[in-house]
This record gives C-alpha cells, sequence and structure tokens, in this order.
C-alpha cells in the first residue's frame, strides 16, 4: 500500500517514518501506522535497509499486515491509499517491494 502525502511535493509512498528518542523500532513502525493508516498493523519481518542519498539517510523496509476488518482512516498527511502494480512504482520502490515480496530470510540491501 502506497500513501500520497499532502506536503512537499505530494509524492506517494510507504507508510513510515522515523524513531523517537527511546522507542524500538516495532513500537516506531505501530506508531507511525496507527498514525498514518489509523489501524494496528501485525510486523512480520524486516526485509531489507537500504541508503537513500538524496536524503542522506537509511530506511529500513518491513512487511506488515492490516488485520481483515481493518478499516483505514487516512490521517491530515495523506490524500490517499492504493496498491500499486509491481511495474506501476518508481525503480527504487520497485527494488524495495520485490525484495519484500521475494524475502527469502536474508535482508537485503541496496544504496539508491
Amino acid at each position: 500500500m502506497q500513501l500520497k502525502q499532502t506536503y512537499t511535493d505530494k509524492r506517494w509512498g510507504l507508510p513510515g517514518g522515523k524513531l523517537e528518542p527511546g522507542e524500538t523500532v516495532h513500537v516506531a513502525i505501530e506508531r507511525e501506522c496507527l498514525e498514518e493508516l489509523g489501524c494496528n498493523v501485525i510486523v512480520r519481518y524486516m526485509s531489507g535497509m537500504y541508503y537513500h542519498k538524496e536524503f542522506n539517510s537509511h530506511v529500513c523496509i518491513f512487511r506488515c499486515e492490516l488485520s481483515p476488518d481493518a478499516a483505514v482512516k487516512l490521517s491530515a498527511e495523506h490524500s490517499a491509499y492504493r496498491y500499486f502494480a509491481l511495474d506501476e512504482l518508481s525503480p527504487v520502490q520497485r527494488h524495495r517491494v520485490s525484495d519484500c515480496i521475494e524475502f527469502d530470510g536474508q535482508v537485503k540491501s541496496a544504496s539508491f
């Protein structure tokens, strides 16, 4: 699932955000998804860690699932959500999402 931002360049991107002081990564994922999607997620696994030159930062990708009865309610940070086919994603997003879908137990990494 990708979310359309209501700020900066209004790009589509995966749900997420940064760690707050004292948070574990799992707490941060749960908090960010609750804030952005309005529902809880089940964290399954981390599939990759990627460096992005444009932002001079690392991004971790986790496989998460919504519960079957979840009702997405976006925050003011996002105007829409949708699922994209792999071939609709940017090359960077396609790489990261493919690594997650094809996860074989080995965390992947790359630099973009």
